[in-house]
């Protein structure tokens, strides 16, 4: 059990509920002293789960024992959480195991055929710390050369921290996503591998360079944004506009990330004079 870990989250969950989107009866009504929380108080959220506020309390103070599974599920509804919110909570609170998934191990055959055929479209697969464990030539032709980058730099943050004054960035209005999405995914993997020495490196590294990153993992928000809308400069296609998707490849601990345009966009005709090989390696 992560005591500390599960301390912030529900006080970041808290103090992201407003009051008037609550029920009247749970909330208090206003008073002669100004309500200071930004959120629902301590004594409301107990008052919704069905526990004592003493109890609340101790477990945002981080020092309450391991809370019950029927505890979990109460605070889980009060606090209006997601089902990947709630499996976060559940592995905070030591109700599921840490992850033995070792990050070494081999991608599987079936991973590697999905990328070849997902030919044309630039495509890779990443690991619960961001590293970039297996890719498509079409990604390479897009992005990098990956196979020439360090494997220690071969990893989504640190990539978009070098190339991302030269390669990449956010339409308007999408400014901060890939810094939610990376911190969301990372501290959700944080749960499923508390202490993990490397990830808290690379959190400390990417925060330093980014401060949305920072204020996003500071906000313990693990729910997950698919899609994120990008600018990609390259130097033979020019400007392209494209969604950079994320997809869980069921029975392993990757995701499959793509860039994908708009059918029928300037972005998606760019991205079939990529200059790929007849067959993929």
């Amino acid at each position: 059990m992560s005591r500390g870990e599960l301390a912030d989250f529900l006080r970041r969950r808290r103090e992201a509920l407003r009051p008037a989107h609550m029920p009247a009866a749970a909330v208090h009504p206003p008073g002669p002293r100004a309500r200071r929380t930004p959120g629902l108080r301590r004594e409301e959220v107990a008052a919704l789960a069905g526990v004592s506020t003493s109890y609340y309390e101790r477990l945002e103070q981080a020092r309450a024992p391991r809370p019950s599974p029927q505890v979990l599920t109460a605070l889980g509804t009060a606090l209006r959480l997601t089902a990947t919110e709630r499996e976060h909570l559940a592995r905070l609170a030591g109700q599921i195991p840490p992850s033995t998934d070792a990050d070494g191990a081999p991608v599987p055959a079936d991973a590697h055929r999905l990328l070849r055929r997902l030919g044309p479209i630039p495509a890779y697969l990443v690991n619960d710390l961001e590293d970039i464990v297996a890719w498509n030539t079409a990604a390479a032709a897009l992005i990098t050369d990956f196979a020439q980058v360090p494997r220690h730099e071969r990893n989504t943050l640190r990539l978009a921290a070098r190339l991302g004054g030269t390669l990449c960035s956010a339409p308007v209005g999408a400014e901060g996503d890939f810094a939610r999405q990376s911190a969301a995914h990372l501290r959700a993997a944080g749960a499923r591998r508390p202490g993990d020495r490397a990830l808290g490196e690379l959190v400390d590294e990417y925060a330093a360079h980014d401060p949305d990153f920072l204020a996003e993992w500071r906000s313990h928000d693990v729910r997950p944004r698919p899609t994120v809308r990008k600018h990609l400069r390259h130097p033979d296609l020019g400007e392209l506009e494209l969604d950079r998707q994320t997809l869980l490849v069921p029975g392993t601990g990757l995701r499959l990330v793509l860039y994908t345009a708009d059918p029928g966009s300037p972005s998606a005709a760019a991205l079939a004079r990529l200059d790929l090989p007849d067959t993929e390696p």
